[in-house]
């Protein structure tokens, strides 16, 4: 009889300090620190690398894209001959392009020398990340040379920070363009 209330208080034991195991495991769950959109579900993974280059077209599920809003013609490819001046292109992105921020940017001697974004969405989220990319993209590519401009993740932003560089894709493409005519 003792033997047998040794195996079973060694089972409770045993069946006891699986369960703190499990819960000091499982504790970290439901956490209220968690990042929305900050995932390699959020745009943050090599997805967008293989979207389009520039252009028009509407935009597909995390496929970021760029229209301008001046109109202005487009080079076929990116000369790095820049023209001075001030472009305004929209950078769309999320499911079917329902998220966009629209860019407008400076232009003098190849270099930004200004940069603006506004943020549209119905989503409270993703304005706040919009809110926070606004904020810090101008110190980030202001004063420095178009020609190969990209920025990373900023402020968090991922989806946000790709429309912004198919936006700058774009003003290259403008900026390159023959004004001769």
């Amino acid at each position: 009889m003792a033997t047998s209330k040794s195996r079973g208080l060694a089972t409770a034991s045993a069946t006891l300090a699986t369960l703190v195991a499990v819960g000091s495991l499982l504790g970290g769950c439901g956490s209220q620190q968690a990042k929305p959109m900050d995932d390699e579900f959020a745009g943050s993974g090599a997805e967008s690398s293989s979207a389009p280059e520039s252009g028009a077209g509407s935009a597909g599920e995390g496929t970021p894209t760029a229209v301008s809003r001046d109109g202005l013609p487009t080079a076929p490819a990116d000369t790095g001959n820049y023209h001075d001046g001030t472009y305004a292109l929209t950078g769309k992105y999320g499911h079917d392009g329902a998220d966009s921020i629209d860019v407008d940017l400076d232009l003098s001697g190849g270099q930004v020398t200004r940069v603006q974004v506004q943020g549209h969405s119905d989503s409270p989220v993703s304005r706040g990340h919009m809110e926070r990319f606004a904020r810090a993209v101008p110190g980030v590519v202001q004063g420095r040379p178009l020609k190969d401009l990209k920025v990373d993740k900023v402020a968090g932003a991922s989806w946000t920070s790709d429309a912004f560089n198919k936006a700058l894709d774009l003003a290259r493409l403008e900026a390159s363009a023959d004004r001769s005519s």
